[in-house]
């Protein structure tokens, strides 16, 4: 059974490597292209764009694959309605694994934004020295922003457009709550703007954030597309892959 997954996230790799030690079955996982040194997972590796909906439906055609897994990052929107249309377009199964979100608790100062424009708009009535967690992609929402200073993290380093007064620090999750402790101590930092991206890897600067009484703008996570089936975790994905495969558990 051939199993294409459209990967780079931490659960992409995990639903890969149980795949790979399943008889039966023969993962492809998909990488955006974006980051310059991926982790890579086990099995078949392609690297770039499909070309739509379309060059998505044509590679399920042409390469036989039996079902496929969006386990983008859940940002990944335009990849995840892509999929969907491919999937009706090919009538091949498809199934979205997407980390759950993050649910504020007692102590965080937590302000709902649509996007990043809007979290720009937000930013000047909250603070001035702004860490800035979403990643280089996006930044040109906040390079208007020239009275705020920026910390960006971010795997690879950012293109302009971007703020002026920046600095970059180059850095892959997972994060530590000390070192996240130490970053906001040391920068001194007054706001944080994060994407609703999820998981455990990231989430010690909402912690460090709540202990410091610091505001946290948190970018909502755009929907999965209607009618997809969605599943939390990579063992409850590749369940759903060997029901279709008539491989025994």
């Amino acid at each position: 059974m051939h199993v294409l997954i459209l990967g780079g996230t931490t659960e992409a790799r995990r639903l890969a490597e149980l795949l790979h030690a399943t008889p039966g079955v023969r993962p492809t996982s998909s990488l955006a292209g974006r980051v310059a040194s991926p982790r890579l997972p086990p099995g078949e590796v392609r690297v770039g764009g499909f070309g739509g909906a379309e060059g998505l439906a044509a590679w399920l055609r042409e390469h036989g694959v039996d079902a496929f897994i969006d386990a983008t990052h859940p940002f990944a929107g335009t990849m995840s309605f892509h999929a969907a249309r491919a999937a009706a377009m090919t009538h091949v199964p498809l199934l979205a694994l997407r980390r759950p979100g993050w649910v504020p608790v007692a102590g965080d100062d937590w302000h709902d934004v649509g996007s990043l424009t809007e979290a720009a708009r937000l930013l000047p009535t909250l603070g001035r020295r702004v860490f800035l967690t979403t990643g280089r992609m996006g930044l040109a929402a906040f390079a208007p922003l020239d009275d705020l200073w920026f910390l960006v993290r971010s795997v690879d380093a950012p293109e302009a457009p971007h703020p002026a007064r920046m600095e970059v620090l180059l850095d892959r999750g997972p994060f530590t709550l000390d070192g996240e402790r130490d970053l906001l101590g040391r920068h001194r930092v007054d706001v944080v703007v994060t994407k609703d991206s999820g998981g455990a890897a990231t989430a010690p600067k909402l912690t460090a954030a709540r202990e410091a009484g610091l505001p946290v703008v948190v970018v909502r996570r755009p929907p999965v597309p209607e009618d997809v089936a969605v599943v939390t975790d990579p063992e409850a994905a590749a369940h759903w892959v060997l029901e279709r495969s008539g491989t025994p558990r």
